[in-house]
């Protein structure tokens, strides 16, 4: 997420004063005062003081439309504040203007992977690989883009190359393995399960990751043994509780589960995914009127939760509340709308409305998209991966 440095070309150059002067005065300044202006943007966004950054650069573009480098480290200020929808706006600007920047599409892709939309994060993660085919940082998320929309072959295929650099790492390893195991790539999934065992230290974080790797094969209760003692060693190691909960979920001890989620939501308030899970896990206790909240927790921390929109849909359509119902299924549907449960959803509630053609379209288009993934399916080991949270800190 670095900012980009004022450009060496003369075409790039603005000319605006650096001071607190009018739009005038900033119209008639010299591309050596621009330049300083710049600069001074460019020290306060290194320093954290980002109003001022903001400010700088503002200035700049104002004598100067077409300074794609203060588009891009507006991006950058942005980005740093978690105004994602102005940051993207000023990076798409950078992009347009300079295009064959690589940190530029890098930032964009950033933009969206910190907003879990691993799709559209992926296209410029890929530019960014094709041209920096040697990047540690861009291919590795790009490889985590693959494995979080389990296109299991393009993530062993992308992450396969930094085996030198990222070999010693566990979530890399864990990945790695994950993604082999499901594309059935025997080799490569039994190297790196073997370098996962080889340099395990017995470390809570280890065993939260050897842990996790039972998880995914569903292997519960060697999962549990793992995630129990890196619960025991450090109570307060992040996710432990989270994947915890998870495995009384998949193994139906609901009260464990809940225990679990409320537990690490208690050492991380802010992840939306422990409200999500505590839904699911009180809709399942048949608790609606927690699980109503536990989502409306999760949404508010993270608009974008398919999971939390669905489960209020279908607590209302069991109230046979069914206009609340259809808003949230429809908020879904914008978000996610290949996912056959959300059209299968829509279409019982357009059924229960009285709205029967609408209802037979989307059982239709239900049915569609399951057949068309079908295939696809086939070809590759069946099970998704559990949720983690804990593969979307900042890597590298």
């Amino acid at each position: 997420m670095a900012g980009l440095p004022w450009p060496a070309s003369p075409a790039q150059a603005g000319s605006a004063r650096s001071g607190a002067a009018g739009a005038a005065s900033i119209a008639d300044a010299r591309p050596a005062d621009l330049a300083l202006l710049f600069q001074r943007g460019q020290d306060a966004l290194a320093q954290g003081r980002l109003d001022d950054a903001e400010q700088d650069f503002r200035k700049v573009l104002a004598a100067d439309p077409k300074a794609g480098g203060a588009y891009a480290n507006l991006g950058v200020v942005y980005m740093r504040r978690k105004q994602w929808t102005k940051a993207l706006e000023m990076l798409h600007q950078a992009e347009r203007l300079m295009p064959q920047v690589a940190g530029i599409r890098l930032n964009i892709g950033l933009a969206y992977y910190r907003q879990n939309e691993f799709v559209k994060a992926t296209p410029p993660f890929e530019s960014v690989v094709h041209d920096q085919p040697d990047a540690l940082q861009p291919r590795y998320l790009l490889g985590l883009c693959y494995f979080f929309a389990e296109r299991w072959t393009d993530a062993a295929a992308t992450l396969e190359p930094l085996w030198a650099q990222e070999s010693g790492k566990l979530p890399y390893l864990y990945v790695l393995s994950n993604a082999a195991h499901r594309a059935q790539q025997k080799e490569l999934d039994d190297r790196a399960t073997e370098q996962l065992i080889k340099i395990g230290d017995g470390s809570p974080e280890y065993r939260l990751f050897v842990g996790k790797y039972h998880l995914n094969l569903d292997h519960y209760d060697l999962a549990l043994t793992e995630f129990r003692a890196a619960a025991e060693a450090d109570p307060k190691l992040p996710f432990v509780h989270f994947n915890l909960g998870l495995t009384y979920l998949k193994k139906q001890d609901y009260q464990h589960a809940r225990d679990e989620f409320l537990k690490d939501a208690a050492v991380e308030p802010d992840l939306a995914l422990n409200y999500d899970e505590l839904g699911e896990v009180y809709r399942l206790m048949e608790d609606e009127k927690n699980a109503e909240q536990s989502y409306r927790e999760a949404l508010r921390r993270d608009r974008r939760l398919v999971s939390s929109h669905l489960g209020l849909a279908k607590i209302y359509q069991h109230q046979e509340k069914y206009a609340p119902a259809l808003v949230e299924i429809d908020a879904a549907g914008k978000i996610d709308p290949a996912r056959t449960d959300i059209h299968y959803v829509r279409g019982r509630v357009l059924l229960q409305l009285g709205r029967k053609q609408e209802a037979k379209k989307e059982l239709e288009a239900a049915v569609s998209i399951d057949n068309e993934h079908r295939t696809e399916r086939e070809k590759q080991m069946d099970a998704g991966t559990v949720p983690s949270p804990e593969l979307l800190q900042d890597p590298q």
